[in-house]
């Protein structure tokens, strides 16, 4: 196993919930926390737990990000008008790889990630690397032609346990994906309840 994946699957256990609706989860076999203390019984979270919990959840999800960046994002989310907790999830949506994740042309959040440094996708036509690149509405995602087919992609393509979003066009055809508009919270399927309000309130303590 991997040091990501093993990432990936101790993420799933410290949350407690299986967090992608992934098959191969942990989750599905032991419900219980990563490390020999992860069967005791769990204490009732306090107020900033849960708000902390809420926080880590939601960045973990986007391929866990470093809290430099997710903090970052907060800080945009919260200086454009409106509720700041949509806005924060409306941001997360617009990064290119998780973009590529929605689109099915990878199996996971962190294979786009990968997948998008490696320079297999293309926005607009160009060669974009960078995994943070925020797509606009209208942008028009594509594999690059050499990339098509990978087995990864091959793999993703035929993924049953997740479905792409309606703010995004897909045709798995061409390989491409026009990222329609920005979603709100409750346009993005989340396989588990995200909580953005709570992570508003985390940083506003905080």
């Amino acid at each position: 196993m991997t040091k990501r994946t093993a990432a990936k699957y101790k993420i799933d256990r410290r949350m407690g919930e299986n967090i992608w609706g992934r098959a191969k989860s942990p989750l599905n076999k032991r419900e219980y926390g990563p490390g020999q203390h992860g069967q005791r019984r769990k204490n009732k979270l306090s107020d900033f737990g849960t708000q902390l919990r809420a926080k880590q959840k939601l960045k973990g999800y986007y391929g866990d990000l470093t809290e430099k960046q997710f903090r970052k994002i907060y800080a945009e989310a919260e200086r454009v008008r409106g509720d700041t907790g949509e806005m924060l999830v409306g941001l997360l949506e617009r990064r290119l790889d998780a973009v590529v994740y929605r689109a099915k042309f990878v199996p996971t959040v962190f294979a786009a990630r990968q997948f998008v440094n490696h320079g297999h996708v293309l926005v607009n036509g160009k060669r974009v690397n960078i995994a943070s690149y925020r797509v606009k509405e209208g942008d028009v995602v594509e594999v690059r032609q050499k990339s098509k087919q990978l087995a990864i992609v091959l793999e993703a393509v035929a993924l049953t346990e997740r479905d792409v979003p309606d703010y995004i066009e897909v045709d798995h055809s061409k390989m491409t994906a026009k990222f329609v508009r920005t979603p709100s919270l409750g346009d993005v399927p989340y396989p588990v309840v995200m909580e953005p309000n709570l992570v508003v309130e985390y940083y506003a303590k905080n």
